[in-house]
């Protein structure tokens, strides 16, 4: 899958169930092997991920970018683990 990363930023990304993650905010490049690591979300759905946290979407989790980028995996819920 070959895409101008530019492209990325600000399309809304898609579970595999179809529920709305979030917004591309950045795109994190592993520059060693010159590709996509993942999709940085700033302010995600509540309804997946715990109080809205930022994620990071591994880009290998991608199956589709055009006028949206649909996820061919994402978890059903993530949970915020605090350890003190």
């Amino acid at each position: 899958m070959e895409t101008d990363v530019t492209n990325l930023i600000g399309l809304e990304i898609y579970t595999d169930k179809g529920y709305k993650l979030g917004v591309v905010d950045d795109v994190m490049l592993d520059t060693e092997s010159q590709s996509i690591y993942g999709l940085y979300v700033e302010r995600t759905n509540e309804g997946l991920v715990e109080d809205g946290v930022a994620v990071l979407v591994p880009y290998r989790w991608v199956r589709a970018v055009g006028d949206v980028i649909l996820l061919k995996r994402f978890p059903a819920f993530v949970s915020v683990s605090t350890s003190e």
